[in-house]
């Protein structure tokens, strides 16, 4: 993994933005997506290049979904901080919480872009730093929480399920449920079937999948080979880390690869089908969506240069449940 050419036609659609993330593919076929420094929400028309902000949500705005009611939902770890290297690329300052900081959080913005608190805690302790989320077919969603670093202590975060109606939330993997719980757990993903939900561990650059039981159940065997429960798939070799995720049509699971420079598909079984590089290298892929009329074009976030590409890519997009 490193500075390459891809495999498919690819184009620089965005350029000179902030530390983004989250992309996701509108219906009529613009895509909106976060800049976690400026605490905003912003749209892209990647036909004409041209970007509007939608609304601000302060904190830090990271992962985004469509809900079932038509509303977007944000998982807002809270406030980061950056800055821009010697070499010019974007980088996270370890520690800061950015210059609009708010307590953790997933909010709800409505199509008129009001941004209203849904979740800021669960069973009384707060939330640290959510991350990604994806909605399920009856209408809840899973979210993962990367947890946050204090000094020389780290709260490890975890995987959780919420309604989208504000009434319930659940904790499915934390620290007090597993004897290794999730590091820095980052994107998640649901398969074609819906019925295995994938989870991307950051710090280690491990992919786990879980069986689902039902909405918000996880099918944890009393018997489980795995301290946290999960299903192992994959392990980058050598120096990288994972960031968010989508799958596609085939249940490939396509990954940002942090210091890998590009997107790491991986196929359900744990084989590397194919590593897909940034022009000219970009040490910050954060995330990937699938939009287009035929769900096969996809779109990179490329946060160290503050960019988006748009990727033809070889198969359809799984389609999202909202």
């Amino acid at each position: 993994m490193s500075e390459g050419t891809s495999p498919y036609p690819i184009r620089r659609v965005a350029s000179g933005l902030g530390f983004i993330e989250g992309p996701l593919a509108l219906p009529d076929g613009r895509i909106m997506f976060t800049d976690i420094g400026a605490g905003d929400l912003n749209i892209l028309d990647p036909r004409s290049g041209t970007i509007a902000l939608f609304a601000h949500t302060g904190g830090g705005p990271n992962g985004v979904a469509i809900g079932p009611d038509g509303a977007y939902y944000v998982c807002n770890n809270g406030g980061l901080g950056f800055r821009k290297r010697s070499d010019g690329f974007i980088i996270p300052v370890p520690g800061s919480r950015g210059d609009d900081p708010i307590p953790p959080c997933i909010q709800k913005v409505t199509r008129d872009g009001v941004v209203t608190v849904l979740y800021d805690g669960c069973e009384g302790q707060p939330l640290t730093a959510p991350n990604d989320l994806v909605f399920d077919t009856a209408g809840g969603f899973y979210f993962t929480d990367s947890g946050r670093h204090s000094g020389r202590m780290t709260d490890l975060g975890g995987l959780y399920y919420a309604k989208a109606d504000g009434s319930d939330i659940v904790e499915l993997i934390h620290e007090a449920s597993a004897a290794i719980p999730l590091t820095l757990p980052n994107g998640c993903g649901l398969s074609p079937d819906g019925k295995r939900i994938y989870v991307a561990e950051t710090a280690t650059a491990r992919l786990w999948a879980w069986d689902i039981g039902g909405p918000g159940q996880l099918a944890v065997p009393p018997d489980a080979a795995t301290p946290n429960g999960g299903i192992f798939i994959y392990n980058v070799s050598g120096h990288a880390r994972f960031d968010s995720l989508a799958v596609d049509s085939a249940g490939n699971i396509c990954i940002a690869t942090i210091l890998g420079g590009g997107i790491s598909v991986i196929t359900p079984d744990g084989n590397l089908d194919a590593f897909i590089p940034i022009p000219g290298y970009d040490p910050f892929p954060t995330n990937i969506c699938f939009g287009g009329d035929n769900l096969d074009t996809a779109y990179l976030t490329a946060a160290g240069t503050g960019a988006i590409y748009e990727v033809a890519w070889p198969r359809k997009g799984l389609r999202l449940n909202h």
